[in-house]
């Protein structure tokens, strides 16, 4: 690359990033700071929150798979492992250990 060209590049790319810089952000204007809140605020948000996991919007909790622990020692043996890969981790486990 010539160095006349370069060196226009580098010195437009100076000029936003200072230009970046310099401006002030869009809240910066009010006498109240954006980034603290009043108790009453933040507990609301929290309250929201928690409200919104506890509900869960009609989703049922997650509960614990039965099937975790078989799928573990399923997968700890590569020969177990593989075949569940082809034809199913129950039909691979009943193979190699017995009835799931």
């Amino acid at each position: 690359m010539k160095p006349l060209p370069l060196l226009a590049l580098l010195g437009l790319a100076t000029i936003c990033l200072v230009g970046q810089a310099d401006a002030k952000p869009s809240g910066a204007e009010s006498g109240k700071g954006a980034a603290f809140v009043s108790k009453q605020e933040g507990s609301e948000v929290v309250r929201r929150a928690r409200r919104y996991l506890d509900q869960g919007l009609g989703v049922p909790a997650p509960y614990p798979d039965p099937l975790e622990p078989k799928r573990e020692v399923c997968e700890l043996n590569p020969d177990c492992d593989e075949l569940a890969d082809h034809i199913g981790f129950q039909e691979a486990y009943q193979r190699f250990y017995g009835p799931v």
